[in-house]
């Protein structure tokens, strides 16, 4: 190996490692200022009353897990977990979360945050968080697609900012390297293993067509398709999913099982599907040209137990990344689509932050 490149790829890892172990500690302190059981005395219902908002949900349509896993998801990689991806609009008038192209009408389980919230306004009016509501929400999902039900540490407040242009750069491209998705999670405070073990949420849910067909036409001078992709699983994919002509076609096309054999159900199939070929987007794949996560996706793929353990573990680590705790950092919105009535309006993206 060239000299040169040896000293960058050394020169990364470093790098990784670094913003993992001070992102790390930055989530070790703010876990100390959540806790279990936070709603007891003040609302002990709580996570009743949004547990009974996402079963009832969840009964007419189990794909919902799916779609609130990943809600969760894409509020805390992009300004912590303050429920800000559930905001409409905010007072600074600018594009809020929800509206980046990651997000917009491919959303799910906005109205079941918005179904908890109003039941928890009446029982319990200002008292309930929707950043607790949306980690309830998120550890109820995954039960009901079978993993068993763990404790979700609360305290959470709302925030008051929400910017589309945060989002590019908080979450993960299908597109991406390991490295690429390593540096982003490290940032976060997680190893590539927990990064490997979170990803085992694609075991449910799916992706639109223009999110992998990159992969099935065109890929590169020498071949049509992605060479890492099992032939009969491109060639089933190529059927549901033709090349597109025009950019209205784009929007109409399908959303694709992330696993058709077990698309509702949290399980390692997502790993088994790895090692054969059929990982439905280029990030989900790469995973297997890199040693280290190669080995951890097979560990994953023979040990579903130790999975759903780490996988829960992880869950919950996800809802400390930057979070807000307190009325000095936060509020608690009575609607969670819009900030409080008497809110300040932020300066320059901070909370509460007129000079």
């Amino acid at each position: 190996m060239n000299k040169d490149v040896l000293t960058v790829l050394v020169f990364l890892l470093v790098v990784v490692v670094v913003r993992h172990a001070t992102a790390s500690a930055e989530l070790r302190e703010t876990a100390s200022r959540l806790r279990v059981g936070y709603y007891n005395s003040t609302c002990p219902k709580a996570e009743e009353i949004v547990r009974e908002a996402v079963t009832a949900r969840h009964a007419v349509d189990p794909t919902i897990a799916a779609g609130l896993i990943r809600l969760y998801f894409h509020d805390c990689f992009v300004r912590g977990c303050d429920a800000s991806i559930l905001l409409d609009e905010t007072p600074s008038g600018d594009p809020v979360e929800k509206s980046s192209s990651a997000n917009g009408f491919t959303l799910r389980g906005l109205d079941v945050i918005d179904a908890a919230k109003s039941a928890l306004e009446s029982a319990c009016p200002a008292t309930v968080s929707c950043a607790d509501v949306l980690a309830f929400a998120a550890r109820d999902a995954a039960a009901l697609a079978g993993l068993r039900r763990y404790a979700v540490p609360a305290g959470r407040r709302d925030g008051v900012v929400s910017l589309a242009s945060d989002v590019p750069s908080g979450l993960p491209s299908p597109v991406y390297s390991v490295d690429n998705m390593a540096a982003l999670f490290a940032r976060k405070g997680f190893s590539p293993a927990e990064m490997v073990v979170l990803a085992g949420a694609h075991s449910v849910g799916g992706a639109h067509c223009v999110a992998f067909s990159n992969r099935l036409y065109n890929f590169s001078a020498t071949a049509e398709q992605d060479p890492a992709m099992d032939a009969t699983y491109a060639a089933h994919l190529r059927t549901l999913c033709p090349l597109p002509a025009t950019l209205a076609d784009v929007a109409k096309q399908l959303k694709v099982d992330f696993d058709p054999r077990t698309a509702t159900t949290l399980d390692t199939s997502y790993y088994v599907g790895l090692q054969t070929g059929r990982g439905l987007l280029a990030s989900d794949q790469a995973l297997m040209r890199d040693r280290r996560a190669r080995a951890i996706v097979q560990r994953m793929a023979q040990d579903p137990r130790k999975w759903a353990r780490k996988f829960a573990k992880a869950m919950v680590k996800l809802g400390e990344v930057e979070v807000l705790v307190g009325d000095e950092e936060g509020q608690i919105r009575t609607d969670c689509r819009f900030v409080n009535a008497d809110t300040d309006i932020p300066f320059f993206g901070i909370p509460g932050g007129i000079l």
